[in-house]
């Protein structure tokens, strides 16, 4: 089942981000990123096509509270949403408490290990923190960074499907997941 998520006042920080709440402020930085060719279609998106557009998406993240925005040298590169998952076309967790991340980065930081940092401190927020017991994250059978940051992160293949995009095409799809046992488990392993 979906759990309810408010970030409005969370302030997460890894060795070289931090991961916060957005604000009208960073509309430069969101455009300066979402407007270039390549990064929205990853995530199933159109480039932005001007300020405007960025300013409404900014203003829903705003509002709906649950998209971290990813700061790097007092920079916004890039977001993570903790969205709600199908519950529909996953009914046998039912039970559990989850959700699903997404996340977007700017091709300018593309290869700098980044994501992966976002989403190890998004994982422990989630598991420790707000108590989920089983995490969703999927991606597009030809992003092959987005694959390689879930693998790093400890997400295991769940199921393939279809999905839907914004621009009006249907992409293959892995959905991978990660359970808060499974966390535990590879977080005391990398201790000892």
């Amino acid at each position: 089942m979906n759990v309810e998520i408010d970030i409005s006042n969370v302030t997460l920080k890894t060795d070289r981000l931090t991961l916060r709440p957005w604000r009208a402020t960073d509309l430069d930085d969101f455009y300066e990123y979402a407007s270039v060719d390549g990064v929205g279609q990853m995530a199933g998106w159109k480039p932005h096509g001007d300020k405007n557009e960025s300013r409404e998406i900014l203003e829903k993240f705003i509002e709906h509270k649950k998209t971290f925005a990813l700061e790097y040298q007092g920079k916004v590169i890039g977001s993570l949403g903790i969205e709600k998952y199908k519950e529909e076309r996953y009914p046998e967790f039912q039970g559990k408490r989850c959700r699903e991340i997404g996340y977007v980065l700017s091709k300018s930081y593309w290869g700098l290990g980044l994501m992966p940092e976002a989403v190890e401190e998004a994982i422990r927020y989630l598991f420790e923190e707000v108590g989920l017991d089983l995490i969703f994250c999927g991606h597009f059978l030809s992003n092959r960074q987005s694959a390689r940051v879930q693998e790093k992160c400890g997400f295991r293949h769940y199921a393939y499907g279809q999905f839907e995009t914004r621009m009006g095409t249907v992409e293959e799809d892995e959905v991978n997941i990660l359970t808060k046992e499974e966390w535990i488990t590879a977080s005391k392993d990398r201790r000892d």
